[in-house]
């Protein structure tokens, strides 16, 4: 099996496109993902539930956004179960094609003034599609990454789906900063923003174009030979692995709710505290994902340098101390200290998604590793991503102060910093060994 791994690095031009596919399809999936983010906090809160005044409407509309995350772990145990029983690459096609199909018929919706209750209804449904679609997404993703290439710079590689994350949300936020730029703030909410929400169609199948000449994941189809997919991977990963999901879990904790923080209640922040346009806070957003999308590579092969642990954990416990200058920083009002802000929060943000995916690939062994990363990164989730902006939007509404957004934020950074440094260092293992 060693040398089944090590043989994913004989053609290195198939490597950089197994890489180039991960990183497309992912941003493609992601794109869908947070063109609903940003929606809900700019244009939902009126067209789907205009009878509340605005910051509970936004509450609202951040509730149906956390929907997709509760979907995502059900969606990790569906396309795991199958992942390690068929394979990733099947699986990461199917989760593609779902996410574009809801994220299409979310720009087709009728609005609350059209057909009533059944609108936030309908948006809510597509919202849990999407979240089903992008739970299965991940674990693919990056387990193509790492199964294909050699564990000596598997932190760099498997970090480029990770980087799909900031290019899906900065293709998202420059497309509705585009959209809202170029119209009237009536124009933009009676049709501007359905048209990025369409435009997935086509995003979908350059996606699928791209991933349809990728083959399977060596390290997967020699397991299969030697021996029989489990029946149930996710009850062996539970029974086996109970560890190792606390450590990935920890590891999420901060990492998922400092972005959720940064990239998505930051925009009602914004526009709504620091009284900015929702074009500078688009931009804001835009810019800092730019930054993030460099920075991911670089600190994910710095991991494979220096070691997951030192690298995680400096990520986390910084961002746990930067929390109280960053909600500072954003209410001042200045443009260029707004945009300081979310460029350093995403920064500390990346030396944990980084070399995220290779450290919690790395727990489980090939045979229950989709399964197992899987539930490790989107159970989080429902407690992580999904309650984020409503839990910061609730602390700010009672007490009308950034404080006690920033010691949410703080705590679940601190969490994660510590679980890296107790973690196992799993630098430069071969995946075949992993028992």
């Amino acid at each position: 099996m060693a040398a089944a791994e090590g043989a994913g690095t004989w053609d290195s031009g198939h490597l950089r496109r197994v890489v180039a596919a991960s990183l497309i399809g992912t941003t493609v999936e992601w794109y869908d993902f947070f063109l609903y983010g940003s929606a809900a906090a700019l244009v939902f809160n009126k067209l789907f539930f205009p009878q509340y005044e605005p910051l509970t409407g936004t509450l609202l509309a951040f509730t149906t956004y956390a929907l997709g995350f509760v979907a995502r772990p059900v969606g990790g145990i569906v396309f795991g179960h199958f992942g390690d029983r068929i394979g990733r690459k099947r699986l990461l096609m199917l989760s593609l094609v779902l996410m574009g199909l809801a994220t299409t018929l979310i720009g087709l919706l009728p609005t609350h003034a059209q057909i009533g209750i059944w609108a936030p209804i309908a948006l809510v449904l597509l919202r849990l599609v999407q979240g089903f679609a992008v739970g299965g997404e991940w674990g693919g993703a990056v387990l193509l990454a790492a199964e294909h290439g050699d564990a000596r710079r598997r932190g760099f590689w498997t970090s480029w789906p990770q980087a799909g994350v900031p290019a899906g949300l900065v293709l998202a936020s420059g497309v509705l900063a585009l959209m809202s730029s170029l119209q009237s703030d009536a124009d933009f909410r009676a049709w501007g923003w359905r048209i990025p929400f369409l435009a997935s169609s086509i995003l979908v199948a350059i996606g699928w174009w791209i991933r349809s000449s990728v083959a399977e994941s060596r390290t997967f189809e020699e397991e299969i030979a030697a021996a029989p997919p489990p029946k149930v991977p996710a009850l062996e990963v539970l029974s086996e692995r109970p560890r190792a999901l606390l450590t990935g879990a920890g590891l999420r904790l901060g990492e998922n709710i400092s972005y959720y923080v940064i990239t998505v209640f930051s925009i009602t922040w914004i526009t709504e505290v620091a009284k900015l346009s929702r074009n500078a806070a688009l931009q804001s957003i835009l810019i800092g994902s730019a930054v993030h999308f460099v920075a991911i590579p670089a600190l994910g092969a710095l991991s494979d340098g220096i070691g997951r642990r030192i690298v995680y954990a400096a990520g986390g416990l910084g961002l746990a101390a930067f929390a109280f200058a960053f909600f500072r920083m954003l209410g001042s009002g200045d443009r260029v200290e707004v945009v300081a802000a979310v460029v350093i929060a995403l920064l500390l943000h990346g030396a944990m998604y980084g070399p995220q995916a290779a450290f919690i690939a790395e727990l489980f062994p090939t045979r229950i590793r989709y399964s197992g990363a899987s539930i490790a990164y989107q159970l989080t989730s429902i407690v992580a991503g999904s309650l984020a902006p409503i839990i910061a939007l609730w602390l700010y509404q009672r007490s009308h102060s950034a404080l006690p957004v920033a010691i949410y934020v703080a705590v679940a950074c601190a969490v994660s910093g510590l679980t890296a440094l107790l973690a196992r260092e799993t630098k430069g293992v071969e995946l075949s060994d992993i028992r």
